[in-house]
Formats: C-alpha cells, structure tokens, sequence
C-alpha cells in the first residue's frame, strides 16, 4: 500500500482550503455565540452507549472499536448532537433552562452515500434545550440562517418537514411499511387516503393549503398553525419549502424538522429541528461546512509579503499590525516566489511582484 494513500471518503486539506475551513467555522460559531449559545467541546469518541443513549439513535452509522483500557465498545461520533444532549442531561442538568449551547469539530460515518461521499466531515451547530416551542424554533432556524450568511452562503431555500406526521396521524399502530414507502415516493404503493402527503410537497404556501386540506379530522392543525408562525418569523428574501413526509436524517427527531441548501452550494448545508433528550424537549441545527468549501467560500484574497534576509523584527512586527501575512526568508536562495507570495517588501514598502 502506498503511504500516501487515504480510505475511503478521507482528504487532506490543503492551502487555501484549510484556512478557509477555520474561517467559515469561526463565522459560524461566533454569529451564533452572538445570540448566547456558549460553547462546548467533545470528544472524538467516547463508548457506544452514551453516543447512541441520549437521543435514542442508531449505532449503524458508527465506526466501533473496542477501548483497550476498558473492554467496552467505543465509537467514533457521527454526530455531535447526541454529545450535547448528552452533556445537557447530565453534566449540566442542575442548568436553568432553557441552555444554549454551541459546538464545532469533525465527525466520521461508518459508510459514505451517493449524495455525500466523504465520511468525514466538519460538523458545527447550536442547541437549545428545554423548549421546541415556536418561539425556541423561530430562534433556531434564524440563528442558522443568520450564521451562514455571515459564513458567505447566498439564495437560501429553507425545506421543512414534520418528522413525526404518521405517528400522529395513526397513533399506537405500526407504521413502519406506510413509512418505508413514503420515504421513498412510491405512491402506488401508498394507500389511497395517504397520496395526498406526497402530493403536497412544494413551496411553503401550497404545500401548508394543500395539509389543511387533506386533515379533515383536525388532527394536525395546531401543528401546521405552529410551523405557519414560525414562517411569519423568519426573513422575508428566505424561500421556504415544505415536504411533509422527508424523514430521511429526521428519525429521531419531532414535530418540526427542516434542511438548508443554497443555489450555490451542492447538498444539504445545515438541518436540525426539534427533539427530545429523555423527557426533555430541545431543538438545534447543525451547519456542514465541507459543501461550503467546495463551493469556494471563505478562501479570499492570498495577501503574503515576503521579507528579504535581514529585514529587522520591529518592521515585520509592524507590518503584520497593517494586516500583513509575513514570510521571511531564512536563507540566501529563499524567494517570494518560492514562498508563494503576492508581495515583496522594497525600498521599506510592500510591492506587489510582477
């Protein structure tokens, strides 16, 4: 095998494109930061059970090992959500609530997808637990929305979903079959009386008309009332979808569900939506960063002054203080050009090189 191989859906980042990673996940976090959700930091993996306990997820998308120190299955997180809600109940369960909370750092998934083939991933986001009222759901997808513009991202369509509608259509009866073909849009296979869901897809104004229309039993009407006020809260230029059968990354999530995308960006950027941790309700959104770079954002202008052999310290130190990036040569045969600079100090002044 040759060393300078990777597995599978693994990458290096280079220049620009690692500094321009910091740069977006900095804009991320301190917008949010902004709207008082204070920071935290976890682990890379911790054992099997904390990860999937919190929220009551899946191990399928996890790559396990066993921890040498303790015997037990350890896991590398997929996702940093579980991790918070994690840290919610326990470590911070004495907290007033509701609790803001912010994170940022990779994930790994045990398999990549056809539509996101990297299975490593830079992941960062917010959550607020202890309410998923209208309120608390408006906050979230504004903060979110807020951040990635603040990250560079343009023409957003904000897509809602009701991660739960069948449970609440059909309490206490097994749904797994009707769910299994409204995930996958086969409406021959659907009953009749459950077509209507998937005609009902589109933008957000139809799609709610066309809901409303199809519950008659009023079973979903507070419901759609909350996601219609919720709308009314979010800005006026954000295009705003509603599938109402998309659950597809929403399994464990409630009653109020939505992802992010951009005309200029590839996939899904951002999705969250509200939950419960135990018996306690929350609700956050996680922003992916990797589309976001690929697309070109945040890598700016390369503005690089090289420094001669012998410039004095004070002057580099001065020059940073206007801004510079500095390189200084370190020996007689070192050059702008080899050091990939824009500039070169001359005369006392930076010159940009021909």
């Amino acid at each position: 095998m040759t060393t300078g191989l990777l597995p599978t859906g693994f990458r290096d980042r280079l220049p620009p494109e690692a500094d321009a990673s910091a740069r977006l996940v900095r804009a991320v976090l301190d917008t949010v930061a902004s709207w008082g959700y204070e920071r935290v930091q976890t682990p890379l993996a911790e054992f099997e059970a904390s990860l999937t306990g919190a929220l009551g997820t899946s191990s399928r998308d996890l790559l396990r090992f066993v921890d040498p120190v303790s015997g037990e299955t350890m896991a590398v997180r997929s996702d940093i959500t579980g991790q918070i809600g994690r840290i919610a109940s326990t470590r911070m369960g004495h907290h007033p609530r509701p609790v803001r909370l912010s994170y940022g750092g990779p994930v790994v998934k045990l398999k990549a997808t056809q539509l996101r083939p990297e299975r490593e991933m830079m992941q960062v986001g917010a959550e607020l637990i202890g309410l998923d009222s209208v309120a608390a759901a408006t906050e979230i997808v504004t903060v979110a929305i807020e951040a990635l513009k603040a990250a560079g991202v343009k023409d957003m369509t904000l897509d809602l979903t009701l991660p739960d509608l069948i449970d609440t259509l059909l309490p206490g009866t097994d749904t797994t079959s009707l769910k299994a073909h409204l995930d996958a849009k086969d409406i021959a296979a659907v009953p009749a009386a459950f077509q209507p869901l998937i005609a009902a897809a589109g933008t957000f104004e139809g799609a709610l008309g066309r809901l409303r229309a199809f519950d008659t039993q009023g079973l979903l009407s507070q419901r759609l009332d909350a996601i219609e006020a919720v709308v009314a809260g979010l800005p006026a230029d954000l295009r705003v979808t509603l599938d109402p059968t998309e659950r597809h990354g929403f399994e464990y999530q409630s009653w109020f569900g939505f992802s992010i995308f951009s005309a200029h960006t590839s996939g899904e950027i951002g999705r969250g939506g509200s939950y419960r941790i135990g018996d306690e309700p929350a609700i956050g959104f996680s922003a992916f960063i990797d589309p976001l770079i690929d697309a070109g954002l945040a890598q700016g202008e390369r503005r690089r002054l090289f420094l001669p052999l012998g410039t004095l310290p004070q002057k580099a130190a001065a020059l940073r203080a206007e801004g510079w990036v500095t390189v200084a040569a370190l020996t007689e045969d070192d050059s702008a050009e080899a050091q990939i600079c824009t500039h070169i100090l001359s005369n006392g002044r930076p010159a940009p090189l021909d």
